[in-house]
C-alpha cells in the first residue's frame, strides 16, 4: 500500500512510518494537515492515517475538507481522543475507522489490511485469482498450490494489481505505490523489470500490458 501518515508527534510518526515500511508499504509522513493536503494533490494513496490533534487546523478540519472535495481514499483516524462522542463524530464525518492510541505497529498493519479488504470488496484474508493466491498478512504467494518467492517490490506490485483486478494502473501510479518520497528514485526501467520477474516467477500472463495506458492483472487461470 501507499500510506500517508499525518502525525505531528515525531516519535510516533517515526515509529509508524518505520514499522509500516518494514511491513513492505510505501509511506509518506507529514506533521501537518497542510503538508498532507499538498501531498494528496500529487500522489495516489491507498489509505490515510490521520491524527486529530494537529497544529493549526486539526484532523477533523482536514477530514471534512477532503470528503467535501470528493476525496474517496480510506481514512483511518489514529488519535488519543477516546470519548465515545468523538469517535461517533469522526466516523460520521467520513472516517473509515477510528483507533485510539497507543496502537502497536503489528495491530496497525493488520487494521490497514482489513480496511483495504473492505474497500476492495473482499471478505477473505487470502486473495484468490484463479490459481493465484496471495495472503497480504504473511506476504505469501502461491501459484497452483506451490509457494512463489518474491522480493518486496514484486510483492508490492502484485498487491497493487490484485487489489482491483479489473483496473488498469498507469506506470506513474504503480511507481507511486512501490516507492515513497523518502526512498531512492527508481531506475527508469524499474517497473518493467518487476513485471518481467512476476511473469517469470508466476506465469507469463499474470500481468497484462495495456499499450499506451499501463498494466493490469491478467485473466484468472
Amino acid at each position: 500500500m501507499r500510506v500517508l501518515i499525518v502525525e505531528d508527534d515525531f516519535l510516533l510518526g517515526e515509529a509508524q512510518s518505520t514499522g509500516l515500511r518494514q511491513a513492505g508499504h510505501a509511506v509518506d509522513w507529514f506533521q501537518s494537515g497542510a503538508q498532507a493536503d499538498g501531498a494528496m494533490a500529487g500522489a495516489d494513496y491507498d489509505v490515510v492515517l490521520l491524527d486529530l490533534g494537529l497544529p493549526g487546523n486539526d484532523g477533523m478540519h482536514w477530514l471534512a475538507r477532503w470528503r467535501a472535495r470528493g476525496v474517496r481514499v480510506p481514512i483511518m483516524i489514529l488519535t488519543a481522543r477516546d470519548a465515545v462522542e468523538q469517535r461517533i463524530a469522526g466516523l460520521d464525518a467520513g472516517a473509515d475507522d477510528y483507533l485510539v492510541k497507543p496502537v502497536g505497529v503489528d495491530e496497525l498493519a493488520a487494521r490497514l489490511r482489513a480496511l483495504l479488504r473492505r474497500t476492495a470488496g473482499r471478505s477473505q484474508p487470502v486473495w484468490q485469482h484463479g490459481a493465484l493466491a496471495y495472503d497480504p498478512s504473511s506476504k505469501r504467494v502461491q501459484w497452483q498450490g506451490q509457494p512463489v518467492e518474491l522480493t518486496a517490490r514484486e510483492l508490492a506490485l502484485l498487491e497493487a494489481l490484485m487489489t482491483d483486478p479489473e483496473r488498469i494502473l498507469s506506470k506513474a501510479v504503480l511507481l507511486e505505490k512501490l516507492y515513497d518520497w523518502n526512498g531512492n528514485e527508481p531506475e527508469s526501467n524499474a517497473l518493467e523489470v518487476h513485471v518481467y520477474h512476476l511473469r517469470r516467477k508466476i506465469h507469463a500472463g499474470v500481468v497484462r500490458t495495456v499499450r499506451g495506458v499501463g498494466y493490469a492483472l491478467g485473466p484468472a487461470q
